[in-house]
């Protein structure tokens, strides 16, 4: 994968200047510093921006709330930096926040950065909050460090594969995907799961999330006669796929994760857009407990909300609760307290078992109609 130049943000957000509220004099605070990572340039920056931009919020909040360590002023400060979605960059941006010493981080945004990323974190003993990496392995390293506020690929995937076989009754399925950690993961799931249901993979096809042109894959696809067709990868590809599908004349549905956003329908066109599914961790954003509430805040700073703003907020919570709990943001004092948090996210439930996941998923539905993204139905994962 081709390295793409470092780009490097730090953000400082001056105590107070959320929602209006008085400043406190700079020196008289604690400086705690908060890494956030993710994608900001490359086809996935839409999403990386978008959590971004949550975690920003959520700094403000904290800011705006007057915080205070053994009887100190705290003020959080954000150091944002670009991963691109490479795992070697994830990597060195990772060691790059260790040697800053900062107190915790929300990130990375995708699997394939996240999971090499967290073994840096783990050695530095820095407490690691992803807001969007599925990809089951994360958590599944013993780090105790690591921490997810979103259902995984397992969950998803076998929610997805059971969606496509036993609700819809499809029973020959083509499985395609990018051949990244999140991609490949969650493909490898569905691809396991529909046989056990009675359906069949009929064909299994690769490729990479920097490519633009499917219809070598898409022409192998249509002489199977498939009846679905599952996508493992983002919007950037996955919106040029169901394009190529329309343009050859295959009617399968197109179903996929994580790709119910906006920017999807406008890569592969209203027309060929229509009755694309996504299966996406969570709930729909006007479901979620605190959803309504969120969307009216961070529309008015930020702009829409494009996916995952609501768990990058939550993300961030995680980490200020728990150094509110502990008294400290010294990560040996703090991270204990992680597992031991129980609040209301935007999302709903925030409550990690022992391995750093959530104790409680769902699983929500989403179809392309007329243009824009309906929710179907949301199912519980555990």
């Amino acid at each position: 994968m081709q390295l793409i130049p470092h780009i490097s943000r730090p953000i400082v957000l001056a105590l107070g200047l959320a929602f209006g509220a008085a400043c406190t004099p700079a020196l008289a605070q604690k400086v705690v510093k908060i890494g956030v990572v993710g994608p900001y340039t490359g086809g996935a920056a839409s999403y990386g921006k978008d959590f971004e931009s949550a975690v920003k919020l959520a700094i403000e909040d904290a800011n705006a709330a007057g915080i205070k360590l053994g009887g100190e002023a705290v003020h959080f400060e954000l150091i944002s930096e670009d991963d691109a979605g490479d795992p070697k960059q994830a990597v060195s941006v990772a060691t790059r926040l260790a040697d800053q010493k900062v107190a915790g981080v929300v990130g990375h945004l995708q699997s394939g950065a996240t999971i090499p990323a967290s073994k840096v974190y783990s050695d530095a003993g820095i407490p690691q909050v992803a807001p969007a990496a599925t990809n089951p392995t994360f958590t599944r390293q013993n780090f105790k460090t690591a921490f997810r506020v979103i259902g995984d690929d397992q969950q998803v995937g076998t929610a997805m594969a059971s969606y496509i076989v036993t609700k819809l009754g499809f029973k020959t399925v083509a499985v395609i995907d990018d051949r990244t950690a999140f991609g490949k993961g969650l493909a490898d799931v569905v691809a396991a799961t529909v046989p056990s249901l009675g359906g069949q993979v009929a064909t299994r096809e690769f490729t990479t999330d920097k490519a633009t042109d499917f219809k070598a894959i898409l022409t192998t696809i249509k002489s199977k006669n498939v009846q679905a067709i599952f996508y493992g990868g983002l919007n950037a590809q996955a919106g040029p796929l169901k394009r190529q599908m329309k343009d050859l004349g295959i009617s399968a549905p197109l179903f996929g994760s994580s790709i119910s956003s906006d920017e999807f329908v406008s890569f592969a066109g209203k027309e060929a857009a229509e009755g694309t599914i996504s299966a996406d961790s969570g709930q729909a954003i006007e479901n979620m407990p605190g959803g309504p509430d969120f969307v009216k805040k961070f529309t008015a700073k930020y702009g829409p909300v494009v996916m995952y703003a609501p768990y990058g907020y939550d993300a961030t919570n995680v980490l200020i609760n728990a150094i509110k709990a502990a008294n400290s943001a010294d990560p040996k004092n703090y991270l204990p307290e992680i597992s031991k948090l129980n609040f209301k996210g935007v999302t709903g439930p925030i409550a990690f078992d022992s391995k750093g996941d959530l104790r409680s998923a769902a699983v929500t539905f989403f179809r392309v109609k007329g243009g824009k993204w309906e929710t179907l139905e949301t199912v519980s994962t555990k």
